[in-house]
């Protein structure tokens, strides 16, 4: 199955200069990719208000992600991206591509019913002997890439951390959150959740990216942070007063090696996390 146009052009998402900047290290655009995935999300997989019981098991507030409450929403959200992620890099493939650069991830509601995945970039391939096994995947846009190859360092995958967590929205977080005549103070409980989620997804992004190049990671370039935060019912509570407010978050990277790194020992640490200047 190819994507490719019967006359042998091809698209991308790569404006000029980055175009410039990919010939410039050795790769030629063989044409735009896309994957996508329509998910139903929602089940948290627990009846009530599982953000009470939770709050009340420790000073901390919210669960755990890995927590049964949580769990089935945490792997279909993680499934649902790895999913549109793979349909690019099956195209990719039909096109004989090495790779694909500038890889973007969208999200987007079908009027709460659904949420829509979709991955798009620009597959590649190499103007060289020495082809990969597989076709890499990467955020990094043309310049990114080149200053990335001229430093030494080759990416291996796209890399994930997600994570979700839970905690009740009492009515003293209620009041301060939507009140204002409070006067401006913190909103203790939302701030524990919020750096709960990010702490977590950034420890499951160090994680995946040691998984790509056969545990090669060295390092990660982080493209998105992403935060947010949503309300939702409490079912079997009286008169729908009772709500638990969930928190999403999303750290997107690239995984990155040096050339020529043998394959790191089982043991190691995991890898650090950097962020790469973009050129305006």
């Amino acid at each position: 199955m190819t994507y490719q146009q019967p006359d042998g052009t091809w698209d991308s998402t790569l404006s000029a200069r980055e175009f410039a900047a990919v010939t410039g290290v050795g790769f030629e655009p063989v044409g735009q990719v896309m994957g996508t995935a329509v998910f139903h999300l929602g089940d948290t997989g627990a009846w009530g208000c599982p953000g009470a019981w939770t709050a009340a098991g420790g000073p901390s507030g919210p669960s755990s992600p890995s927590s049964p409450s949580l769990a089935p929403l945490t792997r279909a959200v993680s499934a649902a991206r790895r999913l549109a992620l793979s349909r690019a890099v099956a195209e990719c493939r039909a096109l004989g591509g090495d790779g694909i650069v500038a890889v973007r991830l969208v999200s987007r509601e079908h009027r709460g019913e659904a949420t829509e995945f979709t991955v798009i970039g620009t597959a590649v391939r190499a103007r060289s002997r020495v082809r990969p096994r597989q076709p890499f995947t990467s955020h990094l846009g043309g310049q990114d890439l080149a200053r990335l190859l001229h430093g030494g360092w080759v990416p291996t995958g796209l890399a994930f951390g997600v994570s979700l967590a839970i905690r009740h929205d009492d009515w003293r977080a209620s009041r301060l959150a939507g009140r204002r005549f409070v006067g401006n103070q913190e909103v203790d409980g939302y701030t524990r959740l919020t750096d709960h989620v990010r702490q977590d997804a950034r420890a499951r992004l160090a994680l995946d990216a040691r998984k790509h190049g056969g545990g090669a990671g060295d390092g990660v370039v982080v493209d998105e942070v992403g935060l947010r935060l949503r309300r939702t019912e409490c079912l079997g509570s009286e008169g729908g007063s009772a709500r638990d407010v969930i928190a999403e978050a999303v750290f997107v990277g690239t995984s990155i090696t040096r050339f020529g790194r043998s394959r790191r020992p089982a043991a190691a640490g995991p890898p650090t996390i950097m962020r790469l200047e973009r050129e305006h």
